[in-house]
């Protein structure tokens, strides 16, 4: 930890450009607490410093450019459920913002806090006796966990999950998001009026709850953050994806296309109108999304401002590829070198 702690330390007053002395003093201090205690406590400036620059090195985001702008909620030393609770619906009305939406982080107390969900707004999942499922089959396991604490959906294809926090070796407990908190788009195309017949939509902020936040050598469990769909993740994926809602077999019967053959191509075709509604919706709503041609454009400028800065840029070119047309960007095109750097997000283990 003390070595982590003062390369975080030393990165901190650098690119802030703070007195020597002061990095001395703080230095002497990160190292006395720790051979004290065995711990040490960020201050609110360099916790923001650290999720921001988490972002940075966030080898799987090709959103990256906007990292200086990500606002920082410091909700250290909460540990009853309910305020916790009362933060998250902060979070998600702060970050949607009325679909103008704002790149936010919530930090918890390190170590004590846990959110079981993947994002804070998902979709259930039941399964049914003869193996199908109804909703998102990304959510079957944390559904049934939800079910197990009490919770009931409605059994339908968009049921909100509840939020589920557990404090210390304390039992999880469940609380069900108002309706007025969670901004959702109805998707319908701009030529095909059989579109909106199929009673699709999505939610507007992809908030990520269940990745750990380390900084300096403290590991932060509970800190969600979002940023703003790129419609891919949508349209390509959680629409199109045959183990998630697999919409592309439907969208091609409607569009009249040949679903027997795979040299039509109609898979791709349906893709592209599909993610022509999903960014058309978004935009008709006014909610914030990035098509991936403009995305791949911005990662671009991210990559040269961090040249500009002297720093490497670290990616992993399976996750920074849009699963739409991937040859089309520069990024299909180039190596990068997947290290990871600190600060940074990482994946932990589920609680359940």
């Amino acid at each position: 930890m003390l070595d982590e702690a003062v390369d975080f330390i030393k990165m901190y007053y650098m690119e802030n450009n703070l007195p020597v002395d002061q990095l001395e003093e703080r230095l002497k201090e990160v190292e006395k607490d720790i051979r004290k205690s065995g711990q040490y406590t960020h201050t609110s400036d360099e916790l923001a410093f650290g999720a921001r620059v988490a972002w940075r090195n966030s080898n799987r985001c090709i959103g990256r450019l906007f990292w200086q702008t990500l606002q920082v909620k410091d909700q250290r030393s909460i540990l009853d459920e309910e305020t916790i609770y009362e933060k998250l619906l902060e979070h998600i009305e702060f970050a949607t913002n009325e679909g103008k939406i704002r790149p936010t982080i919530s930090i918890f107390e390190p170590q004590k806090v846990r959110i079981w969900n993947h994002q804070l707004i998902r979709y259930a999942g039941y399964e049914q006796e003869d193996g199908t499922v109804i909703g998102d089959s990304d959510s079957l396991a944390f559904t049934k966990e939800c079910i197990k604490l009490g919770w009931h959906g409605n059994g339908g294809q968009f049921d909100i999950l509840p939020l589920v926090i557990q404090v210390e070796n304390r039992k999880p407990r469940f609380f069900d998001i108002p309706k007025e908190y969670i901004k959702e788009v109805p998707l319908r195309h701009p030529e095909f009026d059989w579109f909106t017949d199929l009673h699709l939509k999505w939610y507007a902020v992809p908030i990520i709850s269940s990745m750990k936040l380390e900084v300096g050598g403290i590991t932060y469990g509970a800190a969600p953050f979002n940023g703003w769909y790129m419609g891919t993740e949508i349209g390509a994926r959680n629409l199109a994806d045959d183990y998630r809602y697999n919409m592309l077999p439907i969208i091609g019967e409607s569009m009249g296309l040949d679903t027997s053959s795979n040299a039509n191509l109609w898979r791709d075709r349906a893709l592209v109108e599909l993610n022509i509604a999903v960014l058309y919706s978004f935009k008709e709503d006014g909610v914030s999304i990035v098509d991936h041609h403009t995305a791949a454009q911005q990662f671009k400028r991210f990559e040269a401002n961090e040249a500009s800065a002297n720093r490497d840029v670290t990616g992993n070119w399976t996750w920074l590829i849009p699963p739409l047309s991937p040859a089309t960007t520069h990024i299909f095109h180039r190596p990068y070198d997947n290290t990871k750097n600190l600060p940074g997000y990482s994946h932990q283990k589920r609680p359940y």
